[in-house]
């Protein structure tokens, strides 16, 4: 973003024609360029053809922020086209609906939802409600609705419960494709990583035709701990908030983080990949999540939920099996790259997007973005990009 549009969206914001997050940049308009592969046109998960995100922000009173996202693979009936998928576990302290039988059969047949820990079954009956109303689903009598959760208990009256079945039928008919929108939101509304406001962040990555041309997009509900770090700098550190500072310091912290939470991974691509590499896949997120400070900690739920939305490795219920196109093992290694630093970014967006919260009593503030770039531009961490010798 240039300075004059920088300057213009801050009088629009001041004017109160655009919310306070639109202030705060991306990673990569502030000049954290992660990782070596281009991204999409939209650096988002949307930018794998089809997917579709649809979020509701649930702000009640001064005790409720919450929401929910959705996350669409196609357009179509998911139930009677279903996408390959696969769901890593790097640490199972969490509630993830479906679980079971997405691994069992590596297939996935409804939308993946994002919501907050004591909401999730609540969330995983509306979908499935909508979808059994949907045309051709009458003969249904069974359905594995896919939901997941993050614990936003700090800034959410989590025991209230209050995501409504309204809720999940509006996140759900609203997706669409294009921008995702980032921070705050949705499922993203209440949540804490690092000990700043977390939230929902999203990246792509687009690898040139030589290695494939397919597209890999992420995007990630952050609620969890660490020492927060950017291109290898210690952010965290530097700014005096990390994990178990309460025990490493003489002068108790401003904010202690406990590196408890959760995260949840949601990964699209195009590539015509079977669930088995798939897993294989998902599994590299958790090295972009790690590049970023995590460790994983005991009361973190860290989950990866990957598919393919390829035509050729679709499975359509009720027709016989198609000749499929998958790709060999030996092509994997540019997905993994992607994977790593798309995971990497989009958990840096959530942070970089996310605003100021207050509710129910406490105050968790947004990541401090001046002092943030200041740090990283003392570690030579930005525009890595612009300083590279020509050959």
């Amino acid at each position: 973003m240039t300075p004059s549009a920088h300057a213009l969206v801050l009088l629009l914001a001041l004017m109160g024609a655009i919310p306070s997050s639109a202030q705060r940049p991306r990673a990569r308009e502030a000049g954290v360029v992660v990782g070596i592969l281009p991204t999409g046109p939209a650096n988002a998960i949307t930018d794998v053809e089809g997917v579709r995100v649809g979020q509701v922000t649930v702000s009640e009173g001064d005790s409720v922020r919450t929401g929910v996202t959705a996350i669409l693979p196609h357009a179509g009936n998911l139930f009677r086209e279903r996408v390959p998928a696969s769901i890593h576990v790097g640490n199972g302290f969490g509630k993830l609906l479906g679980f079971t039988q997405v691994r069992e059969l590596g297939e996935l047949e409804t939308p993946i939802l994002l919501t907050c820990t004591l909401c999730v079954w609540r969330a995983a009956d509306a979908m499935a409600g909508w979808l059994l109303a949907q045309p051709g689903m009458e003969d249904v009598r069974s359905i594995n609705p896919v939901a997941g959760e993050t614990n936003d208990g700090t800034l959410n009256d989590i025991r209230a419960r209050p995501i409504r079945p309204e809720h999940v039928v509006r996140a759900l008919e609203s997706a669409s494709a294009g921008p995702v929108e980032e921070g705050s939101v949705g499922a993203g509304a209440g949540t804490v990583a690092f000990g700043w406001t977390g939230g929902i962040g999203t990246s792509s990555r687009r690898l040139p035709a030589s290695l494939g041309g397919y597209t890999v997009g992420v995007l990630v509900q952050s609620n969890f701990g660490g020492v927060l770090t950017i291109n290898g700098a210690p952010v965290g550190r530097e700014l005096g908030r990390f994990a178990f500072q309460r025990e490493l310091a003489a002068i108790p912290p401003v904010h202690e983080d406990r590196a408890d939470g959760s995260i949840m991974i949601v990964l699209a691509t195009d590539a015509p990949v079977d669930a088995r590499n798939l897993d294989r896949v998902a599994r590299r997120a958790l090295s972009g999540l790690a590049r970023t400070g995590a460790s994983m900690t005991n009361g973190s739920g860290d989950y990866v939920i990957a598919f393919s939305t390829a035509a050729t490795v679709r499975r359509r219920a009720g027709t016989a099996p198609a000749a499929t196109a998958e790709l060999p093992n030996d092509a994997l290694s540019p997905l993994f790259q992607a994977a790593a630093e798309a995971t990497e970014e989009a958990i840096l967006n959530s942070l970089f997007r996310a605003t100021t919260v207050r509710s129910r009593g406490n105050t968790v503030e947004a990541l401090p973005l001046d002092r943030t770039l200041d740090i990283l531009r003392r570690y030579n961490a930005l525009r890595w990009n612009e300083t590279i010798p020509p050959r």
